[in-house]
Protein backbone atom coordinates (compact mmCIF):
# COMPACT_ATOMS: atom_id res chain seq x y z
CA UNK A 1 0.00 0.00 0.00
CA UNK A 2 1.35 3.51 -1.15
CA UNK A 3 2.10 5.71 2.02
CA UNK A 4 0.53 9.03 0.19
CA UNK A 5 -2.57 9.41 -1.71
CA UNK A 6 -1.17 11.42 -4.40
CA UNK A 7 0.80 9.07 -6.89
CA UNK A 8 4.22 9.94 -8.69
CA UNK A 9 1.96 8.24 -11.50
CA UNK A 10 -0.88 10.40 -12.02
CA UNK A 11 0.89 13.59 -10.49
CA UNK A 12 4.47 13.64 -11.21
CA UNK A 13 7.80 12.29 -9.57
CA UNK A 14 9.76 14.64 -7.20
CA UNK A 15 12.67 15.05 -8.52
CA UNK A 16 15.80 14.45 -6.68
CA UNK A 17 18.30 16.79 -4.99
CA UNK A 18 21.26 17.80 -7.46
CA UNK A 19 24.70 15.38 -6.38
CA UNK A 20 28.09 18.00 -6.95
CA UNK A 21 29.87 16.44 -9.60
CA UNK A 22 32.84 16.05 -7.14
CA UNK A 23 30.99 13.51 -5.12
CA UNK A 24 30.16 11.58 -7.96
CA UNK A 25 31.78 8.56 -8.87
CA UNK A 26 33.35 9.34 -13.13
CA UNK A 27 31.89 5.98 -13.86
CA UNK A 28 28.87 5.10 -12.68
CA UNK A 29 27.78 8.53 -11.71
CA UNK A 30 26.45 7.32 -8.29
CA UNK A 31 27.14 8.86 -5.46
CA UNK A 32 30.77 8.61 -3.86
CA UNK A 33 30.58 8.02 -0.82
CA UNK A 34 34.73 8.10 0.31
CA UNK A 35 34.89 11.55 -1.42
CA UNK A 36 31.77 12.79 0.45
CA UNK A 37 33.28 11.47 3.86
CA UNK A 38 37.14 13.05 3.23
CA UNK A 39 35.51 16.33 2.44
CA UNK A 40 33.23 15.98 5.88
CA UNK A 41 36.18 15.46 8.07
CA UNK A 42 38.59 17.87 5.78
CA UNK A 43 35.75 20.56 6.78
CA UNK A 44 35.62 19.45 10.72
CA UNK A 45 39.28 19.98 10.70
CA UNK A 46 38.78 23.48 9.50
CA UNK A 47 36.02 24.02 12.27
CA UNK A 48 38.74 22.40 14.50
CA UNK A 49 41.57 24.69 14.23
CA UNK A 50 39.58 28.05 14.00
CA UNK A 51 38.60 27.23 17.08
CA UNK A 52 41.81 26.88 18.88
CA UNK A 53 42.81 30.52 17.28
CA UNK A 54 43.49 32.76 20.18
CA UNK A 55 41.55 35.94 20.67
CA UNK A 56 42.06 38.99 19.48
CA UNK A 57 42.78 40.35 22.48
CA UNK A 58 44.15 39.20 25.97
CA UNK A 59 41.03 40.92 27.47
CA UNK A 60 38.85 38.79 25.59
CA UNK A 61 39.76 35.26 27.42
CA UNK A 62 36.90 34.32 29.54
CA UNK A 63 38.47 32.60 32.17
CA UNK A 64 36.37 30.48 35.40
CA UNK A 65 37.78 30.88 38.42
CA UNK A 66 34.62 29.30 40.27
CA UNK A 67 36.98 27.24 42.62
CA UNK A 68 37.54 30.79 44.71
CA UNK A 69 41.32 30.24 45.22
CA UNK A 70 42.23 32.71 43.09
CA UNK A 71 41.14 35.27 40.02
CA UNK A 72 42.16 35.72 36.56
CA UNK A 73 45.10 37.72 36.03
CA UNK A 74 45.96 40.12 33.69
CA UNK A 75 49.95 39.78 33.11
CA UNK A 76 49.64 36.15 33.14
CA UNK A 77 46.45 36.30 30.68
CA UNK A 78 48.76 38.76 28.27
CA UNK A 79 51.49 36.24 28.41
CA UNK A 80 49.16 33.66 27.48
CA UNK A 81 47.95 35.09 24.75
CA UNK A 82 51.26 36.47 23.06
CA UNK A 83 52.20 32.57 23.19
CA UNK A 84 49.21 32.46 21.29
CA UNK A 85 46.82 30.14 23.27
CA UNK A 86 43.21 29.58 22.44
CA UNK A 87 40.55 30.26 25.16
CA UNK A 88 40.35 26.46 26.13
CA UNK A 89 44.37 26.83 26.47
CA UNK A 90 44.50 29.12 28.58
CA UNK A 91 41.27 28.12 30.41
CA UNK A 92 43.27 24.43 30.97
CA UNK A 93 46.56 26.58 32.58
CA UNK A 94 44.40 28.09 35.12
CA UNK A 95 42.60 25.25 35.84
CA UNK A 96 46.04 23.11 35.98
CA UNK A 97 46.90 25.77 38.62
CA UNK A 98 44.28 25.43 40.90
CA UNK A 99 44.79 21.72 40.47
CA UNK A 100 48.11 21.11 41.09
CA UNK A 101 50.34 24.25 42.01
CA UNK A 102 47.64 25.85 44.75
CA UNK A 103 47.43 22.70 46.86
CA UNK A 104 51.52 22.51 46.79
CA UNK A 105 52.05 26.31 47.84
CA UNK A 106 49.11 25.68 50.38
CA UNK A 107 51.05 22.21 51.73
CA UNK A 108 54.70 24.15 51.85
CA UNK A 109 53.14 27.39 53.59
CA UNK A 110 51.40 24.68 56.16
CA UNK A 111 54.99 22.99 56.67
CA UNK A 112 56.31 26.62 56.89
CA UNK A 113 53.99 27.32 59.62
CA UNK A 114 54.18 24.46 61.24
CA UNK A 115 58.40 25.38 61.92
CA UNK A 116 57.35 28.73 63.04
CA UNK A 117 54.84 27.62 65.53
CA UNK A 118 57.45 24.69 66.73
CA UNK A 119 60.16 27.35 67.09
CA UNK A 120 57.87 29.33 69.63
CA UNK A 121 57.17 26.51 71.40
CA UNK A 122 61.16 25.61 71.85
CA UNK A 123 61.66 29.32 73.04
CA UNK A 124 58.59 29.16 75.43
CA UNK A 125 59.50 26.15 77.07
CA UNK A 126 63.23 27.35 77.83
CA UNK A 127 65.09 25.18 74.83
CA UNK A 128 65.13 22.38 72.42
CA UNK A 129 66.08 20.00 75.43
CA UNK A 130 63.46 21.03 77.53
CA UNK A 131 60.77 21.17 74.94
CA UNK A 132 61.31 17.49 73.68
CA UNK A 133 60.78 16.25 77.15
CA UNK A 134 57.88 18.63 77.79
CA UNK A 135 56.09 17.61 73.96
CA UNK A 136 57.00 13.28 75.20
CA UNK A 137 54.35 14.36 78.37
CA UNK A 138 51.92 16.53 76.53
CA UNK A 139 51.90 13.05 73.52
CA UNK A 140 51.17 11.04 76.59
CA UNK A 141 48.93 12.18 77.99
CA UNK A 142 46.38 13.33 75.35
CA UNK A 143 46.83 9.75 74.29
CA UNK A 144 45.42 8.56 77.61
CA UNK A 145 43.13 10.94 78.20
CA UNK A 146 41.71 12.85 74.86
CA UNK A 147 40.18 11.28 71.67
CA UNK A 148 42.62 11.05 68.46
CA UNK A 149 41.09 13.63 66.41
CA UNK A 150 41.03 16.32 69.36
CA UNK A 151 44.91 15.66 70.32
CA UNK A 152 45.68 15.98 66.59
CA UNK A 153 43.62 19.55 66.34
CA UNK A 154 45.28 20.90 69.66
CA UNK A 155 48.81 19.84 68.37
CA UNK A 156 48.89 21.63 65.05
CA UNK A 157 48.88 24.93 66.68
CA UNK A 158 51.06 27.36 69.15
CA UNK A 159 47.88 27.62 71.21
CA UNK A 160 46.48 24.17 71.07
CA UNK A 161 50.11 22.95 72.42
CA UNK A 162 49.75 25.43 75.18
CA UNK A 163 46.32 24.62 75.85
CA UNK A 164 46.78 21.39 76.15
CA UNK A 165 49.82 21.74 78.31
CA UNK A 166 47.46 23.68 80.96
CA UNK A 167 44.91 20.87 80.64
CA UNK A 168 48.08 18.31 81.67
CA UNK A 169 49.12 20.81 84.36
CA UNK A 170 45.30 21.24 85.84
CA UNK A 171 46.28 24.88 85.94
CA UNK A 172 43.48 27.36 86.40
CA UNK A 173 43.14 31.67 84.77
CA UNK A 174 46.34 33.50 86.86
CA UNK A 175 43.17 36.26 87.05
CA UNK A 176 39.83 36.26 87.33
CA UNK A 177 37.68 35.10 84.35
CA UNK A 178 36.01 37.69 82.72
CA UNK A 179 32.08 37.52 83.32
CA UNK A 180 30.76 35.93 80.70
CA UNK A 181 26.56 35.96 80.17
CA UNK A 182 24.99 31.95 80.71
CA UNK A 183 23.75 32.11 76.68
CA UNK A 184 27.77 32.46 75.86
CA UNK A 185 29.37 30.52 78.79
CA UNK A 186 32.69 28.59 78.12
CA UNK A 187 31.97 25.41 78.92
CA UNK A 188 34.77 22.32 78.35
CA UNK A 189 32.10 19.64 77.09
CA UNK A 190 31.27 22.53 74.45
CA UNK A 191 34.76 22.76 73.17
CA UNK A 192 35.43 19.10 73.20
CA UNK A 193 32.55 18.88 70.68
CA UNK A 194 34.01 21.48 68.64
CA UNK A 195 37.26 19.97 68.61
CA UNK A 196 35.49 16.43 67.37
CA UNK A 197 33.87 18.52 64.41
CA UNK A 198 35.91 17.76 60.93
CA UNK A 199 35.87 21.61 60.71
CA UNK A 200 38.82 22.37 63.57
CA UNK A 201 41.12 19.10 62.99
CA UNK A 202 40.72 18.41 59.34
CA UNK A 203 39.13 21.74 57.70
CA UNK A 204 40.99 24.35 59.85
CA UNK A 205 37.85 26.27 59.36
CA UNK A 206 39.31 29.88 60.79
CA UNK A 207 36.01 30.14 62.60
CA UNK A 208 36.06 27.06 64.72
CA UNK A 209 39.65 27.27 65.44
CA UNK A 210 39.11 30.64 66.96
CA UNK A 211 36.34 29.57 69.11
CA UNK A 212 38.41 27.18 70.16
CA UNK A 213 41.13 29.06 71.05
CA UNK A 214 39.16 31.58 72.92
CA UNK A 215 37.23 29.13 74.80
CA UNK A 216 40.32 27.60 76.07
CA UNK A 217 42.19 30.97 76.77
CA UNK A 218 38.94 31.86 79.08
CA UNK A 219 39.47 28.00 80.78
CA UNK A 220 42.51 27.57 81.59
CA UNK A 221 43.92 31.14 80.67
CA UNK A 222 46.25 29.82 78.30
Amino acid sequence: MNETLLTQEEYGATSSPSIPDKFKDTQTGELNIPALLNSYLALEKKFSEKSMHAPSAPEEYCIECTHGLFEPDTEINNRLYQKGFSQEQAQEVYDLAAEKMVPMILEVAAEFQAERELDRLVDHFGGADQWRETSRQLLQYGQKNLPTEVLKGLASSFEGVLALHAMMKGEKPATPTPRIEKKSAVDENDLHSLMRSPKYWKEKDPTVVAKVTEGFKKLYGA
